[in-house]
């Protein structure tokens, strides 16, 4: 069975190689560590090794004093998550323990695709600031469950009455804490997308549900319509939140590499907000960072990427080509086999 063990610098690594080597691969391992689900969307059969049943990965965050260690096998056998040997019920302690963000060549569907990429941004950030958030996220969705479920079954109003009462305190709930997130990342959002496109930025917040009336009551009017469609058609889970750049719509009247600027800085938003509430440095993986940029496009994004003081992982083909102001550790990957040059 194929294995590599590395160790990060705990400031700043760069993975260079050809395409094709196996560098994507080695971030995709380690946010695996932090996530227990691949950033590029891949299924188990894609991620397990030919001839193999399982994957397996473990690793150590923090220091060697103060450290975590984490273990993630996935396969055949389904998930399996341990921190400090301990079986774990969910990949959350993963993510309470190894934060992470990726910034990867499809970063710019941040911006450019559906709501639900932004829905989960927000989220993650609610779940590292806001106590309590992932409980009350989970109790909603599965009231929103269960109430789709009557639905479905044409339950009686009586039923569908109890379900939009505790819909719509948990939906009220999860939508509150989401506009505090907003409140406190946005201005971080304006600064870094001001310095990366040279051009004012902002988030426009939509809710799921019209305005003009509480939760509750779009729940109890939208009854016949929810029966028709079988399904929930109002509440946080239909939640977007919008990015303007320069007093337009981004999602299509930008480029492709301002897209990818624009996502860029939500990203970093993200990481300093969490890094200041956790009160430590968080993991930010860059596949790429310089796909579709100019060199001066580039060289903002790092000296934004450094300004953070985060523990951070990149890959690159040229090495040459300098990303940090400072000599980071160095590594090489050739046919999948992966060692420190430096």
């Amino acid at each position: 069975m194929a294995s590599a063990e590395l160790e990060f610098d705990p400031g700043h690594n760069l993975i260079y190689g050809a395409n094709a080597a196996g560098k994507t691969s080695i971030l995709e391992a380690v946010a695996y560590l932090g996530r227990a689900r691949s950033f590029r969307g891949a299924g188990n059969t894609e991620l397990v090794r030919h001839g193999q049943e399982d994957f397996v990965i473990f690793g150590r965050a923090g220091t060697e004093r103060r450290g975590v260690t984490l273990g993630v096998r996935n396969g055949k056998s389904g998930l399996d998550v341990h921190t400090n040997g301990e079986k774990s019920p969910s990949a959350a302690s993963l993510a309470e323990v190894l934060p992470l963000q990726i910034v990867d060549p499809d970063i710019h569907n941040l911006v450019a695709g559906g709501p639900e990429g932004r829905r989960r941004y927000i989220d993650w950030i609610a779940f590292h600031v806001e106590q309590g958030y992932l409980e009350g996220w989970r109790r909603f969705r599965r009231a929103l469950k269960q109430r789709n479920a009557a639905l479905r079954e044409n339950a009686a109003p009586a039923a569908l009455t109890g379900w939009n009462e505790e819909l719509g305190n948990l939906g009220v709930a999860v939508d509150e804490a989401r506009q505090r997130i907003i409140e406190i990342v946005g201005p971080v959002f304006e600064e870094f997308g001001k310095t990366l496109l040279r051009s004012p930025v902002s988030f426009e917040y939509h809710q799921g549900w019209p305005g003009s009336k509480t939760l509750h009551e779009t729940l109890g009017d939208a009854v016949d319509r929810d029966r028709q469609l079988a399904g929930t058609q109002f509440g946080p889970h239909r939640a977007d939140l919008k990015v303007n750049f320069d007093d337009r719509r981004a999602r299509k009247l930008v480029s492709r590499g301002q897209q990818k600027l624009l996502a860029c800085a939500m990203v970093l938003a993200a990481t300093e907000v969490v890094q200041t509430h956790l009160e430590k440095p968080l993991l930010l993986l860059l596949d790429d960072p310089a796909a579709e940029l100019d060199r001066d496009a580039v060289c903002r994004l790092m000296r934004c990427v450094e300004s953070l003081g985060s523990q951070v992982v990149a890959t690159v083909l040229d090495p040459s080509q300098p990303l940090f102001t400072n000599t980071p550790a160095m590594f090489h990957v050739e046919h999948g086999v992966i060692q420190r040059v430096s």
